[in-house]
């Protein structure tokens, strides 16, 4: 295994340590341009953590690539349960929000809510709604609002 002492990329010679840190700060980097739910960040970050032990053991590349493994799936799991805590949240029922354009029954229009701009779609046998009308939040599909009117709209 002393062949693994020094590895010949393209007639660079790069240390297995060297070679995890190229491989970690790339696929954190990738987090930038490819949203990947942070799962890049984690493999990145186990990357980085077995560069470190290449540096004390830079011939155990099979134990390398195992560590890599365990620290990216553990990365990633633990993660996901604080992602999934974090974002779990739920509107409240017949909050109000006011329309920024006009909406026909079931077609999608914007809405201000709670201070932003959201997308909304008028629910299903609602009245038409007019700009500055005020709405009733039913429910949320994604980041979709669905809405109907408080009063009749005067939208022909």
């Amino acid at each position: 295994m002393m062949w693994l002492s020094q590895i010949a990329i393209g007639g660079i010679e790069i240390s297995p340590s060297g070679l995890w840190l190229i491989v970690g700060a790339g696929l954190c980097l990738l987090e930038l341009f490819v949203p990947t739910a942070f799962t890049a960040v984690c493999m990145g970050a186990s990357a980085l953590l077995v560069s470190l032990l290449a540096l004390a053991l830079p011939s155990a590349f099979g134990l390398q690539i195992f560590v890599w493994l365990l620290g990216s799936g553990g990365l990633a799991a633990i993660g996901y349960r604080l992602n999934r805590q974090r974002t779990a949240s739920t509107i409240r029922s017949a909050t109000e929000a006011e329309a920024l354009t006009a909406m026909m029954p079931n077609e999608t229009g914007r809405v201000l809510y709670e201070g932003s701009s959201w997308r909304a779609r008028c629910a299903e046998g609602a009245e038409p709604v007019a700009p500055q009308d005020k709405l009733y939040v039913v429910g949320r599909e994604g980041n979709l609002l669905i809405v109907m009117p408080m009063h009749p709209s005067t939208v022909d």
